[in-house]
Formats: structure tokens, C-alpha cells, sequence
């Protein structure tokens, strides 16, 4: 079962060996408001900080560092450390300003933490061919071992007392998604991990089942030294007003507003579909990104939520082929829709050319997502959603306000004041939110065209002293010529020609 809960209150980059961690960043760590440079410890996973499928540095805990430093004129070193206990004892020793992604258990001398702004909950990830029932009853029986995370040993602890048989290994040098991959390859019998880690990766091993949650939602927080009073109220209003203007809203919407759309046995279906249908047409949706600049897996995401990559489909609406074109736009398009290898090139460009006409003050991803949106209701549609938004005092550029007046133009009351009038407004938003997640699959298992190294600006540093793996898809496939890019980088990386769709992998 899925789930996604969220407090009210509110990369592979492998890097060059021989640098040694200590003597790079626990040196005298300066102040600060002396150095203006802020050093925040961030774990490396698909929650926090990694290399997107583009090439870029992406995840809800980087983006809020970086708009945290930018608002107050500060630059930012990231020091990723793939251990979660690591990270409180190094900001204890004084080795960084700010942790970020940790459980707000008041339990840490020295350390205090800042205002919630996200909850989750520990569940149990077992093998889908065992019912719960059968797995709660095999580890009651201790007759077999959780691995768990060292956050979430209270909630083992606590079971233990109803059931002393219940046994767990703690790993430190592991994240939940790794756990979660073990146990569908069949190397763990089973894990505990972090709920909103499992909704993401779930589509990624649709061989695990997953329990409800366990025990009370956790808060996560930023935590700095409990002496540092000035940066602590920083950091109280810079979510404060995250929270008021919508940022953290259209963040959290960005990584994990799509996670919940695919059920297992659609995802399953995909993963099958791509090994023994995808290879036929893959060598054409790479053209489509070098004539158009989508990323190819957002093409070919697109192409299978159409027509599951059948070239011969049809909707009882009129549309056809491969990338469902109208007769309308195959014939503006000069394409046979019926042909494959046209229809994709056809409806790639067409993607293209929604996207470039949409208003430049629409960043990206929401630009793509709006182009997606519109191939499915049309761009007229779209434009009244958009206006829907403004006069609703919403954001129109934003695709996490787009898609809640979107399902409005079904509605009298709403599409009676729009220029394009009545349409099924919910279809679109069920229609990206889909496809997002197989361009997530995608990005997974098949390898962009191309590698680069991330862009940053000259305010921004990410060190990796460990050489962990930071790519959206090291964890499933090995890393080949991204091999050779440095522990440190900064700027100078040459951007991808790709339009980048900020999403949520490791």
C-alpha cells in the first residue's frame, strides 16, 4: 500500500580516490557569517540530494538548501556522507553549519532542530509473494532478520516488547531505497524504511508488498549547533515563509505529487514491456531527442501512456497510432500515423512546440508538464486552467496550482467564464501524473544519450569525499562513462541539451 504524509507544520557521480574526508572537512570549520559560506552534511538518495536524469543536481532537500542560502546571500558546500548516524556526529563534532532529511527526536545533545516540514513513518517492505500476515508471522516467529535504519530501532524496540522474538540488524552505511532493492532481489528477507522512500521506489520494484505504517509519523527537520540562535531563526522563517508563498507546497508536488498514480501490476507491465517491446523503437525515440531536445525516455514515456507502445492503437475518439495523433495534427505534421517511426517523430516535435509556446516566465519542469498536459485536452484547455489559476489568486505558472483547476472545467460554475468552455480537466492531470512516473522507470533502467557532468553556478559546491554513487540509475545498472568526473564539483560542467525534468530517483 502506498502512502505520502506531510507535516502542516511545516548523485552515479563516482569521484576521484585519495581525498581524505577528514582533512577536507573537519578543519577548523569557519563561521558562517565570517566565511559566507554555509557547509550542510546531506545523505545521498532520491529524498535528499542526487544526479537527476538529466545530468543535474536535484532533490527536495538540495533545492531547499539552495533557496535557503540564496535568500540570505550565502554560498552552499553540500558534504554528502551516506550514513544517517554520521551525519549527527559530525555536525556534534562541529564539521558543518546545518544537517538536512532528519528525524526530530529531540534526543541529540547540542544539536537543535528547526520546524518540521515533512512526516514519515517507518513501514515493513516484504517480498510480494508472501501475504503480511505471513511475513509478520515469520518475523514474530524469529525466523527471520529486519534490516532496518539506526532511526527507526525505537519502533522496532517497541514491538519487541509484544513480540520478543522479533529480531533486526541496523545498517549504517545504507539508505532506504538500497534496502527496498535488496528485498526484491531476493539478497533481504526484509526491511524497515522510510514510508515516503518506499512510494517512490515501489514503482521501481513492483516485487515488494509493503505493510501499513508503524508507529507515530516522524518529523523531519533541519538540525544546527544549539548556540547558533541566529542561524536557527534563519532557518524558522525561511520555512515559515516557504510555507506561506507555496515553495515548499510545488516542491514536495515536484518530487512527490506523481509517486501514487501507478499501481504495482501497471508498473510491473511497464518493466516487462520495456525489455521485450521498447528495443524495436528505442533507436527512433533517440532521434526524436536529437531533433526536438526531449529527453528520448520522456518521449518514449509518453509513446506507452498513449498506446503502450502499439503502433496500431486507436481511441474511440479518432485518434491513432503509436503517439495517438489526431488526423488534424498528423496531417499539419505531414506524418502517416499509422508509420511508427513517423508518429514518433511527429509527436515529439508536437511536444516541442507546446512546450516552446508556452510563456517564458514558466520554468521547468512545470513548462513540460504543461505541454504534456495540453497534447492530451488541448492547449486551449490548458491556457483556461491557467487563467482558472490567476483569478483564483493561484500560481498559473506553476503545474502543482495548474493541475487543481485543471478537473474545474468539467464544471459549469468554472467553465462558463472560459473561453474554450466545458472539458474532462482530471484526465490530463491523471494523464501526466502517470507518465511522469514511467519517464521515472525509464530514467532508471535506460541510460540518457550522452553524459555530462551537473551544472552549478559559482555559489554552489557539492563534495563527495566517499565517492558515493549519485546518479539517478547507478544503483541498477553499472556506470560507464560517468567514471571519471571529480569528487568536487563546481562550476564550469557543460549543460545537457535536454530540457531537465527535476524528478525524484537515486
Amino acid at each position: 500500500m502506498k502512502r505520502w504524509l506531510i507535516s502542516m507544520a511545516v548523485v552515479a557521480l563516482v569521484g576521484c580516490g585519495g581525498m581524505n574526508e577528514k582533512a577536507s572537512d573537519q578543519q577548523h570549520l569557519m563561521s558562517w557569517k565570517d566565511s559566507k559560506e554555509l557547509v550542510v552534511l546531506v545523505q545521498n538518495g532520491p529524498t535528499a540530494l542526487y544526479i537527476d536524469a538529466e545530468g543535474n543536481y536535484a532533490g527536495l532537500e538540495y533545492d531547499l538548501v539552495t533557496k535557503f542560502a540564496q535568500s540570505n546571500g550565502l554560498k552552499i558546500r553540500f558534504v554528502v556522507d551516506n550514513s544517517y548516524a554520521s551525519l549527527l556526529q559530525r555536525l556534534q563534532r562541529n564539521e558543518a553549519h546545518i544537517a538536512v532529511g532528519l528525524h526530530n527526536d529531540g534526543a541529540h545533545p547540542g544539536i537543535a532542530f528547526g520546524p518540521s516540514y515533512q512526516s514519515v513513518s517507518p513501514v515493513l517492505v516484504f517480498n510480494s509473494s508472501m501475504t503480511e500476515a505471513a511475513a509478520w508471522q515469520k518475523l514474530y516467529n524469529g525466523e527471520a532478520t529486519i534490516k532496518t535504519l539506526p532511526q527507526y530501532v525505537p519502533t522496532l524496540t517497541a514491538l519487541k516488547a509484544q513480540h520478543p522474538s522479533l529480531a533486526w540488524q541496523v545498517v549504517q552505511d545504507q539508505d532506504s531505497e538500497t534496502l527496498i532493492q535488496g528485498v526484491s532481489t531476493g539478497d533481504t528477507d526484509f526491511a524497515l524504511v522510510d514510508s515516503h522512500a518506499a512510494d517512490v521506489a515501489q514503482n521501481y520494484f513492483p516485487q515488494v508488498g509493503m505493510t501499513d505504517t508503524l508507529g507515530k509519523p516522524q518529523q523531519l527537520a533541519w538540525a544546527s549547533n544549539a548556540s547558533d540562535k541566529e542561524l536557527q531563526d534563519m532557518v524558522q522563517k525561511f520555512f515559515g515563509q516557504a510555507i506561506a508563498d507555496g515553495t515548499l507546497r510545488q516542491l514536495m508536488d515536484r518530487y512527490y505529487g506523481h509517486v501514487n498514480r501507478v499501481d504495482q501490476m501497471d508498473a510491473q507491465a511497464f518493466l516487462d514491456k520495456r525489455e521485450d517491446v521498447l528495443p524495436t523503437f528505442r533507436k527512433w525515440f533517440h532521434e526524436a531527442q536529437q531533433k526536438t531536445g526531449l529527453d528520448w525516455r520522456l518521449v518514449a514515456a509518453l509513446s506507452y501512456q498513449e498506446s503502450h507502445w502499439d503502433p496500431a492503437a486507436a481511441s474511440p475518439t479518432g485518434v491513432r497510432g503509436i503517439m495517438m495523433l489526431t488526423t488534424e495534427t498528423a496531417q499539419r505534421l505531414g506524418a502517416d500515423r499509422l508509420n511508427p517511426y513517423q508518429s514518433i517523430l511527429a509527436g515529439a516535435r508536437y511536444i516541442a512546440t507546446l512546450r516552446d509556446g508556452l510563456d517564458q516566465a514558466v520554468p521547468e519542469p512545470d513548462r513540460t508538464f504543461m505541454a504534456l498536459a495540453a497534447y492530451n485536452v488541448g492547449l486551449g484547455h490548458l491556457l483556461d486552467a491557467r487563467e482558472l489559476a490567476r483569478k483564483m489568486n493561484k500560481n498559473p505558472d506553476s503545474w502543482a496550482d495548474v493541475k487543481t483547476t485543471l478537473p474545474l472545467l468539467r464544471l459549469p460554475k468554472y467553465f462558463g467564464q472560459t473561453r474554450f468552455g466545458f472539458a474532462r480537466g482530471g484526465e490530463p492531470v491523471v494523464f501526466v501524473e502517470s507518465l511522469r512516473t514511467y519517464y521515472d522507470v525509464l530514467a532508471r533502467f535506460e541510460p540518457p544519450m550522452g553524459t555530462s557532468q551537473p551544472t552549478l553556478s559559482s555559489e554552489i559546491e557539492v563534495r563527495n569525499p566517499r565517492n558515493l554513487p549519485l546518479e539517478i540509475n547507478s544503483a541498477l545498472r553499472p556506470v560507464q562513462a560517468a567514471a571519471s568526473l571529480p569528487a568536487t564539483v563546481a562550476a564550469g560542467a557543460v549543460k545537457p541539451a535536454p530540457v531537465r525534468l527535476a524528478m525524484v530517483h537515486q
